[in-house]
């Protein structure tokens, strides 16, 4: 049997074919890498005008009753007895241990009513997890394959949706959502949410819904450019960014203070998965830096980096971004080197330096 016979496909796989989307396996789908404009044209697209993302291989869990929150704060690092009705709060998820399960997003709809999103290789794994720990009076299901998702990002996003949504119907703040809106005669939950480090929506409709959505926001974007975007360029956008991505700057054996997470990190909570362990790790000793190429070569995800001299950890990421030129992320030992420093990466079994910079690389204009 092929392999890709036993990938899935999103609601959208055939829009993908029929707009000449380059079709590769990732995290168990078919999924666009890129389509015919390029890399380099989808990545310029969502940072100077607007692009659109298929994102519905990422998985959904519903939490609902009058325990959804207590499972909720239990399950996730961050603290949620804060957040209010129609707005959105990012977490690592963790194990005893300390290390990343994953990182979510969960919406709230009210009191008893969430929404928490997780990373579509992750889906299977997180849920398992999630109803292992299950307690309380709460109905908890994997809702993934209710859903569609799409990603409208880019500086004219907004105005595309304005072509067809009301304005007291779009979401005004970052990471605020409204659960039933109607964009181009298709039943929507907006969110003012994104992945590329620019202003931005994501639209959560029923599965079969998927075409329809697709096709009303393809058309609404044509006058304005809009650039169908894959794979390829959500992850140079996301880099330059400096967002970490799980699996890379991030996993079960890495915690999230280790790899720069720790705002997201509430020990005045009570209690939570991981809370232990990273009292007791104490003091930090790794942590991810930005790094900028100053001689020749990209360094790559696991390349080896060199601190004065002596092995000091490996790269999580690394490209050639089309913003801000070669850079990568790293997770290096104690003690770290400090921003301005050059350090070196192992390109070929040659050592080629690189400069210690701030993260993110890239920030949007407001």
């Amino acid at each position: 049997m092929d392999e890709t016979e036993t990938l899935l496909k999103t609601p959208l796989y055939n829009k993908h074919v029929a707009h000449g989307g380059k079709i590769v396996p990732f995290a168990g789908y078919l999924l666009p890498v890129q389509y015919e404009a390029g890399v380099i044209r989808e990545h310029a697209a969502v940072r100077e005008n607007v692009g659109l993302f298929d994102v519905s291989h990422m998985g959904e869990v519903s939490f609902s009753g009058p325990d959804a929150l207590a499972n909720i704060q239990r399950l996730l690092c961050n603290d949620f007895s804060t957040l209010q009705d129609g707005r959105v709060r990012y977490s690592p998820m963790l194990n005893p241990q300390g290390g990343v399960i994953d990182d979510v997003l969960v919406y709230r709809f009210s009191p008893t009513e969430y929404l928490m999103v997780v990373n579509a290789a992750n889906r299977h794994k997180d849920v398992k997890h999630i109803l292992a720990e299950k307690t309380g009076d709460v109905v908890i299901r994997d809702a993934s394959d209710d859903f569609c998702q799409l990603a409208l990002q880019g500086p004219n996003a907004e105005a595309v949706l304005r072509t067809l949504v009301p304005e007291e119907q779009i979401p005004q703040k970052y990471y605020s959502f409204l659960p039933d809106v109607t964009v181009g005669g298709i039943h929507c939950l907006l969110s003012r949410t994104g992945y590329t480090g620019e202003d931005g929506f994501e639209l959560y409709a029923a599965a079969a819904d998927a075409e329809a959505l697709f096709d009303a926001l393809f058309a609404a974007g044509e006058p304005f450019g809009l650039q169908l975007c894959g794979l390829g360029c959500r992850d140079t956008l996301r880099m330059e960014a400096a967002m970490p991505l799980y699996g890379h700057e991030m996993d079960d054996t890495v915690s999230p203070l280790e790899t720069g997470l720790g705002h997201y990190v509430k020990f005045e909570k009570p209690d939570f998965i991981g809370r232990e362990a990273l009292l007791l790790a104490g003091e930090l000793r790794r942590a991810r830096v930005g790094l900028r190429m100053v001689g020749r070569g990209i360094a790559r995800e696991h390349f080896p980096v060199y601190v004065g001299g002596r092995l000091a950890g490996h790269v999580t990421s690394g490209t050639h971004c089309p913003t801000v030129g070669p850079v990568a992320m790293a997770l290096v030992d104690a003690p770290f080197p400090a921003v301005g420093e050059l350090v070196s990466v192992e390109i070929r079994s040659a050592r080629v330096d690189a400069e210690v910079v701030p993260l993110p690389f890239y920030t949007r204009k407001r």
